[in-house]
């Protein structure tokens, strides 16, 4: 069994195992209760044969009354005598409920909510019934069980909490080592290509050959600078969004097929956001790609800029498949995905470079299955004066 396996073992076990002490836990608290409740029962039996014995004694007998007034007199619990539903006694009730009639009637029908009814017979043809409540006791442990499963949940979601942190932390710097791995893994071939383009130059190779290469390694320098940039601080500069956004949308429009019909809309104004270059480009290009997986290559992707109050809004718009209303949030959890290949990430980066990155917000704004999806992006835009 390999180590993993045998984690997630003990964790089942410590699971169940705390589930079998709860439920001790609760059946204990039941049983205490129950015997508790009985007890009270039989204390309010002697009581009411107490009563009566007081009620039918003969005053001219010679009988010692010392124990029914003792036990009279030790009940702290609210008691209600009743004679064919007319209240003819109150034994521990506040003051403030005798003196109102409603009052005491509500207080009646919870004594008779709570306990069944103990019959008095008085003579043969005079019975009383007494209706008594429950102490604080049992009052107490009544709500315990609540109580302790309400500290069981919260308790469970601390630790819950705790262990997914711990795991996006573990993750997050997963993400940051192999992002970091990966820009200096291409940094070396990198810096060889640059030195062949340089060779090429002195040998006169076609130009137009030499300008796509450059645009290439340019590309592949702004890839390894993206990379570079995760886990890390980016540094953010006021920049004109709209310049920003439309340099990376005309470099991806002219590298896809001609059966995308690309359409760009932004005010004619520049709008100053605070923006990690690099980085945004590759928010625009993750969500330009995906509108286009999203088509299968076919239809028409539309990138339109709002400019608002206080904020600026990115709209990328694609007449692809849609994407089910319980989906939006799930599209930028990190491994979903709906196609056949990939790792299910774009999303989930577009989201960490827009939110954490930039302190923007990014959502699915409207989606219609077989009509297509509109993704927004929203920015504060740079108020400071020029």
């Amino acid at each position: 069994m390999q180590f993993s396996e045998k984690r997630n073992v003990t964790r089942w076990i410590i699971i169940m195992a705390s589930f079998i002490i709860v439920i001790l836990i609760l059946w204990n608290t039941y049983s205490f209760f129950q015997i508790f409740k009985n007890e009270e029962r039989v204390k309010m039996q002697n009581w009411a044969l107490a009563q009566n014995k007081i009620n039918t004694a003969d005053p001219n007998a010679d009988v010692d009354m010392e124990l029914p007034f003792q036990i009279i007199q030790e009940a702290s619990i609210p008691i209600i005598v009743t004679e064919k539903d007319s209240i003819i006694n109150t034994t521990n009730i506040d003051e403030d409920i005798l003196k109102d009639k409603t009052r005491l009637k509500a207080f009646l029908q919870k004594l008779k909510n709570q306990n069944e009814p103990i019959v008095m017979q008085i003579s043969e043809n005079q019975t009383h019934k007494l209706y008594y409540g429950d102490s604080s006791l049992l009052t107490k442990l009544k709500y315990y069980p609540v109580a302790l499963l309400l500290i069981i949940v919260l308790f469970g979601a601390v630790v819950y909490n705790f262990y997914r942190s711990t795991k996006m932390a573990t993750q997050n710097k997963l993400w940051a080592g192999m992002a970091k791995e990966t820009a200096h893994q291409i940094g070396t071939p990198l810096s060889s290509l640059i030195g062949w383009l340089e060779i090429m130059k002195a040998d006169n190779v076609d130009e137009t050959i030499i300008k796509e290469i450059e645009k290439d390694i340019t590309r592949l320098q702004t890839i390894t600078d993206r990379f570079s940039k995760i886990g890390s601080e980016p540094v953010l500069e006021s920049m004109n969004i709209i310049k920003e956004t439309e340099e990376s949308f005309d470099y991806l429009r002219s590298r896809f097929s001609k059966q995308v019909e690309f359409s760009f809309k932004a005010p004619k104004k520049p709008i100053m956001v605070f923006l990690n270059p690099a980085l945004h480009s590759w928010t625009v290009e993750n969500l330009v790609k995906n509108a286009i997986d999203a088509m299968k290559g076919r239809g028409k992707l539309s990138v339109t800029i709002i400019n608002e109050h206080n904020l600026v809004k990115i709209l990328v718009s694609d007449t692809g498949n849609g994407i089910a209303k319980n989906q939006f949030k799930r599209v930028f959890e990190p491994g979903f995905t709906t196609k056949k290949r990939g790792w299910g990430l774009g999303l989930s980066l577009t989201k960490r470079i827009v939110e954490e990155y930039h302190k923007g917000k990014i959502k699915v704004a409207h989606s219609e299955i077989g009509k297509g999806t509109t993704m927004q992006v929203t920015f504060k835009k740079d108020k400071s004066p020029v």
